[in-house]
């Protein structure tokens, strides 16, 4: 059975016991999370999709660690002007395992 979920404005397929990178969501490690915005669920040839969401369905998932993302370096650059522009930036996330999937 795999759902797609809808978290931090992305949307993902999951599927139970699976590990996944979400954007930061305030909560302890080792704590146990409802995600309630389910978009589809499939099961071999059945599939339910939602309207905008499948009512009744939920995701429960465990809170394995917060961390951050590598760095990106960001460069900009007008030639012949003097500008160089030089910035870094890192991307908090939250570490998810998928324990169930209700629908």
């Amino acid at each position: 059975m795999y759902a797609v979920i809808k978290t931090g404005g992305k949307q993902y397929r999951v599927v139970a016991g699976e590990k996944l990178k979400v954007e930061q969501i305030p909560a302890d490690v080792g704590t146990e999370i409802t995600l309630d915005q389910v978009l589809m669920v499939g099961e071999g040839e059945s599939v339910k999709i939602g309207s905008p969401l499948v009512s009744g369905a939920s995701v429960k998932v465990t809170v394995l660690s917060q961390g951050r993302h590598d760095k990106v370096k960001i460069f900009k650059m007008r030639r012949r002007k003097h500008y160089q522009k030089h910035q870094g930036h890192r991307q908090n996330y939250t570490e998810l395992r998928v324990d169930a999937i209700n629908a």
